[in-house]
């Protein structure tokens, strides 16, 4: 990986030299003296920078340098009606998006990689425009669509991305009926004069089946539910537990170590146990399920975990990472069951400082599986039948609360920060269709366990960050300045202000946010605000620290289980304990580069499974209100935009009230200020505002719920 980095930083310092004059990929490769069995490599390498935007192949089959002058690679953004926009690439380009008109499209579809030639010229108040002078690379080829037949030929209408029906033969559109929602195959790209063509490759279903929105969403992501035949063969054939599995690690048998999961979790990848060890120190040991120790490298199971990335959790199932014989077998820690383990024990003063640290392999059986809400039910002294059920452990439920809080004070006081935004929980029936929707609540209990695994992450990446070892590690970099900037602007306008933001401390914005807690108005603004200006988190083979949390070492290594990165990196740490912290230079060198390759593919994964988890979300909020039309809520106001409101229910549903379903005023939409003010009436509607909605329409299709505003 990094030799293939070094080569291709090579070859852009030499194009963009003023020693270089424009020649073809295989001219450079006489000047760099590429062998002829390295020509795939070198290929390869220009192929990787002409999508990335760095360079681009002329119709001579020149490479040439994109020169922020006229010509820029881009990806393509198609619009509903044709036109789009192209979006630089270049990073350091001065210009970021092009215009581009229907007619100057030359058939780009939506997320093409195309090479943009710009008229040089902008005019103030509009976009610069271009032509598409070239596709560099095609996007998606398939796509999910609906099927709009008739006697003669046949269109399927893409869904979820702006793109123009593909027509389909009649001839292949034997044994489809009308309306089936389908997997299509571009077969012909589009030009001036003609329609994309394309073929069938799967019926999903027909649009009135039964749970077909959920088939088309994962389809749509290229999801399969099902696990390969050879890697269920595989996980058949895993091993029980071994005498010399038990004897060659610490014994923890005995030990006093719980579970703490919802009612319905049966992937139990952490356990705990907490001693007291004296007035100043506590022993927290976490307990994380070896699952490295069943999921060997380059096996079946592994290959297909690397492809899945993380377990996917939508309302009712679980479509897991592993196998179930493993995720809900060998590997859970299962009550009363014996179970391997990797275990971190950590001694934390009343401070909150990890004075002493220990990582190793250990064999454990859980005392007790415990459950969110009954441990909820013992800190605070209810349910009688509870309390006697957990009788025996409520001191150690005690003593976890106690560190604890111990743990959170500090954390909180460093300045990380919290959201608190509630996620939605729905009350499905036995067919699975939703009948209440509520938010999540997160108790005391749920704290307990976050606290103690955040910890957990954070001394494992100090301790191989320190070894300089091949690893990933979660990270969320410094929002960027010109957003803190436009945050700090809104403040301002509301009393406040963020300190520092040229060398920004998460302290600032934390104190921020704390600011207008008892403002309900405010603190929706702040929060969303201050969300739109913080980037995203994802895994990389460096260690940058964790903005969010004020982190300067952190990592996923609690739940091997339901994430490969965390999977990985227990294969790491298994190395390194099983070679006495010692690994030969060539081992080193396969795990960095593996480290760099599952931390963008996981990533990936990650990013995909979240749109999935929201879209579903989305649908069963629609399916439940799809029951409740006609009916009045009383909501708040989450955001406002230049065609309507958005109205969030106290049971987290969200919907958009038009502006024609606001009133007869003509509202104008002041962009800085998040407000709309009604022309004749001078009436407002801003964020954090009360307001009672009646539900207008749910589409489960669309996904889309509409509320207009109530007269009453």
């Amino acid at each position: 990986m990094k030799e293939f980095e070094e080569r291709s930083n090579r070859i852009l310092e030499y194009v963009n030299s003023k020693e270089y004059k424009i020649m073809t990929a295989k001219q450079i490769a006489v000047v760099f003296g590429v062998p002829k069995d390295d020509m795939n490599e070198f290929e390869k390498i220009i192929n990787k920078l002409e999508v990335s935007g760095k360079i681009y192949i002329d119709d001579s089959k020149r490479i040439c340098v994109p020169n922020n002058t006229s010509k820029f690679v881009c990806k393509f953004e198609a619009k509903s009606k044709g036109f789009g926009f192209a979006r630089v690439l270049s990073t350091d380009a001065d210009v970021k998006d092009i215009y581009i008109s229907r007619e100057c499209t030359n058939g780009a579809f939506d997320e093409d990689i195309v090479l943009v030639e710009t008229n040089g010229h902008k005019e103030e108040g509009k976009s610069l425009e271009g032509t598409v002078k070239k596709i560099i690379k095609r996007g998606e080829a398939t796509f999910v669509g609906t099927v709009e037949k008739n006697d003669s030929f046949g269109f399927v209408s893409v869904e979820g991305r702006v793109i123009e029906d593909v027509y389909v033969p009649y001839k292949l559109l034997q044994g489809v009926q009308n309306k089936d929602r389908v997997v299509i195959k571009i077969t012909k790209y589009p030009t001036a004069n003609r329609k994309a063509e394309g073929k069938i490759i799967e019926v999903i279903g027909h649009k009135s089946d039964r749970d077909i929105e959920q088939a088309v969403i994962l389809k749509s992501y290229g999801i399969d539910e099902k696990f390969p035949k050879a890697v269920i063969d595989e996980a058949e054939q895993v091993s029980v537990i071994s005498d010399e599995d038990i004897t060659s690690r610490v014994d923890l048998i005995d030990k006093n170590i719980y579970t703490i999961d919802g009612d319905d979790a049966k992937d139990l990848d952490d356990a705990i146990s907490v001693e007291k060890i004296s007035d100043e120190e506590y022993k927290l040991s976490v307990h994380i399920a070896d699952v490295s120790h069943y999921v060997t490298e380059g096996s079946e199971i592994d290959k297909e975990a690397i492809k899945r990335g993380t377990s996917i959790y939508t309302p009712g199932k679980v479509i897991p990472m592993l196998p179930r014989t493993l995720s809900n077998g060998i590997c859970s820690l299962t009550e009363g069951e014996t179970r391997l383990a990797l275990s971190v024990d950590m001694i934390i003063n009343k401070d909150a400082k990890v004075i002493f640290s220990t990582i190793y392999k250990s064999v454990i059986c859980s005392k007790k599986r415990m459950s969110y809400h009954k441990v909820e039910e013992v800190l605070n002294g209810e349910n009688e039948e509870t309390l006697k059920e957990y009788a025996p452990y409520k001191a150690d439920i005690m003593l976890m609360k106690e560190l604890y809080e111990i743990l959170n004070k500090k954390r909180v006081a460093n300045g990380s920060i919290n959201f608190d935004i509630p996620e939605t929980h729905f009350v499905l029936d036995e067919n699975n269709e939703p009948i209440d929707v509520m938010p999540y609540k997160i108790g005391v209990s749920n704290s307990i366990i976050e606290e103690f695994m955040l910890v957990t992450n954070k001394v494992v990446a100090k301790t191989f960050r320190d070894l300089e070892a091949p690893f990933i590690y979660r990270i969320h970099e410094t929002p960027d300045l010109e957003k803190l900037r436009e945050l700090n602007e809104m403040l301002k306008n509301m009393g406040s202000s963020i300190k520092g933001i040229n060398k920004i401390h998460p302290r600032a914005l934390a104190t921020a946010l704390e600011t207008f807690e008892n403002d309900e108005k405010k603190y929706m603004i702040v929060s969303k605000m201050l969300l739109r200006s913080l980037k995203l988190a994802k895994y990389s083979e460096e260690c940058l620290g964790h903005f969010g949390l004020n982190f300067k070492d952190y990592c996923h290594f609690t739940s091997p289980i339901r994430r490969y990165p965390d999977l990985f990196i227990h294969r790491v740490i298994s190395k390194y304990l099983d070679n006495g912290y010692v690994l030969d230079d060539r081992t080193l060198e396969k795990l960095q580069y593996k480290s760099e390759k599952y931390a963008v593919s996981s990533s990936e994964c990650e990013k995909t499974a979240t749109e999935i988890e929201r879209e579903f979300d989305d649908l069963f909020m629609a399916k439940y209100m799809k029951k409740h039309l006609g009916d009045e809520y009383e909501g708040v106001i989450s955001s406002v935009t230049g065609f309507g409101i958005y109205v969030k229910l106290d049971n987290t549903i969200e919907g958009l009230v038009t502006m024609s379903n606001l009133d007869d005023d003509y509202y104008i939409y002041h962009e800085k200020e998040m407000v709309l003010i009604g022309e004749r009436t001078g009436k407002k509607y801003e964020i954090g505002q009360k307001v009672k909605v009646i539900v207008a329409r749910a589409d489960e299709h669309t996904k889309q719920i509409d509320f207009c505003l109530s007269r009453g």
